[in-house]
């Protein structure tokens, strides 16, 4: 029968759902709602997509360039001496002590000789495959506004993330997992939150998924009680009846559309997150090789090896955060005002042999040839210490001005690095590289014309670069 009243759609969503064997409603909503599963036309460049999928490690906090990537001799020559400046540098705390050399020494790794400091050895192993920028420049010193930047382009948020463009504009490889998955620090997520791997106006099936540890992977996956199969039938036959009937009587609804879509992903994610998230079926060596069993790198190993598996079952883009709540003592994250030394080695200790094992990994499988790995941190650190003037200070403040990144895998030059910064390390002098170059780069290993995946919002035709963006080709292969 009919109701007499209207019926509160989401409501009704809400409470059929939270009574309902997920695989019945696959099998009640059927297929047909797959919005935005197949490429959008007009988007691709003429060239082949090199990259098929990625997998992003974002280093929440701030990595010291100057401690890890980018070697400065003349750092450890002017040790404890003045900068010259003739502005007052945008930083965040505004204290400018002495130059300060770099805690960490460097060398020669691989055959490409790259210069890497001790602080990641094992990722060191595989400089041969690295491509590092090293003239990565932003807009903003603050961290939020930065890490909005890094993932959407926009300092503000309210704007789609990379993952998000690259779900809405390429859609789905499977339909039993989500084409984003965002895999968070245990200690905490990224200031910012889930703002960070919002769809914002981008249709609804682009979120980023958020997936936890434990048995719960995804909040409210399953039901609070388990239920016979066909349990509550009736009511979502009578959903679906009022979806049906809603959509004849106003033509396509992209919300309605979607949220169907993401029930039937529900459905299918039952029996998908629980297998893909079950690490016993990898060999003792594999595990071994990831450090799942060590105590210091168990939270990244199994990230990083989870991550491996959702791109091996089709999961588009794959985005690890390492570092949690930027506020506290000590910081959690690489957010290092204090002392470099200490903060920068407990965190390496959790990632160095995890992201240098997903790395080898990909590469041992075949993946990589395909597979885009971004190594990337919202800015990087001053080349003097955080301090008053005329101290040397044991920490560095932020540096929008000059830091660097890695990039691995499909359609780049490996073994190379790209720009420069000036002597010290502190502003970029050779190939700059703001953000919206770097997602025009990503977008067009992916056979996306930057310029050409747009979506109409508030009377603006949108897009990941705004109104800027230049694809670096000086780093492709």
């Amino acid at each position: 029968m009919i109701p007499s009243q209207p019926v509160n759609r989401r409501d009704l969503f809400h409470s059929a759902f939270s009574g309902l064997g997920a695989t019945a409603l696959l099998a009640l909503l059927g297929r047909d709602a797959r919005l935005g599963a197949e490429p959008l036309p007009g988007t691709t460049n003429l060239h082949p997509p090199k990259a098929k999928r990625a997998i992003q490690i974002s280093l929440v906090g701030g990595l010291s360039h100057l401690d890890s990537f980018d070697y400065k001799p003349a750092l450890e020559e002017n040790h404890g001496k003045t900068l010259q400046y003739d502005k007052k540098p945008d930083i965040f705390f505004g204290k400018i002590g002495l130059l300060r050399k770099p805690d960490f020494q460097f060398k020669p790794r691989g055959q490409s000789g790259l210069m890497i400091s001790d602080l990641f050895p094992h990722i060191g192993q595989m400089a041969d495959e690295l491509t590092i920028l090293k003239s990565m420049e932003s807009n903003s010193a603050n961290h939020t506004p930065a890490l909005f930047l890094e993932n959407s382009g926009f300092e503000a948020n309210g704007f789609p993330s990379l993952g998000s463009w690259l779900s809405y504009g390429l859609g789905a490889e499977t339909e039993a997992l989500p084409v984003y998955v965002v895999l968070s620090d245990q200690r905490g997520g990224p200031n910012g939150g889930a703002t960070n791997w919002s769809n914002a106006f981008l249709p609804g099936h682009s979120q980023g998924v958020e997936l936890r540890g434990g048995n719960q992977p995804v909040r409210d996956l399953f039901p609070a009680r388990e239920l016979a199969a066909g349990a509550d039938r009736a009511t979502w036959e009578f959903v679906n009846a009022i979806n049906q009937d809603h959509a004849a009587s106003i033509g396509e609804d992209r919300v309605l559309a979607a949220r169907i879509r993401s029930y039937q992903l529900a459905a299918q994610m039952q029996l998908s997150v629980p297998e893909v998230s079950d690490l016993s079926a990898e060999t003792q060596v594999t595990q071994d090789m990831y450090g799942v069993d060590d105590e210091n790198t168990a939270d990244m190993g199994r990230r990083c090896l989870l991550a491996r598996r959702l791109v091996e079952r089709g999961v588009r883009f794959v985005q690890l955060y390492s570092g949690g709540p930027i506020a506290g003592s000590p910081r959690l994250s690489w957010d290092a005002h204090e002392n470099v030394k200490r903060n920068h080695t407990r965190e390496a200790r959790r990632i160095d042999k995890p992201v240098a094992a997903l790395l080898k990994d990909l590469k041992q499988r075949g993946l990589l040839e395909d597979t885009l790995v971004l190594f990337t941190t919202e800015f990087g650190r001053t080349p003097f210490a955080e301090s008053d003037a005329g101290v040397i200070g044991e920490g560095r403040d932020h540096n929008r001005y000059g830091f660097s990144i890695w990039m691995a895998g499909a359609g780049l030059k490996p073994g190379m690095a790209f720009g420069s910064t000036d002597e010290l390390g502190w502003k970029t002098v050779e190939h700059p590289v703001a953000w919206h170059d770097f997602h025009a780069t990503v977008l067009h290993l992916f056979g996306i014309n930057h310029e050409r995946l747009t979506f109409y919002h508030n009377g603006i035709e949108r897009r990941l670069t705004n109104v800027h963006g230049e694809v670096v080709r000086g780093i492709l292969a």
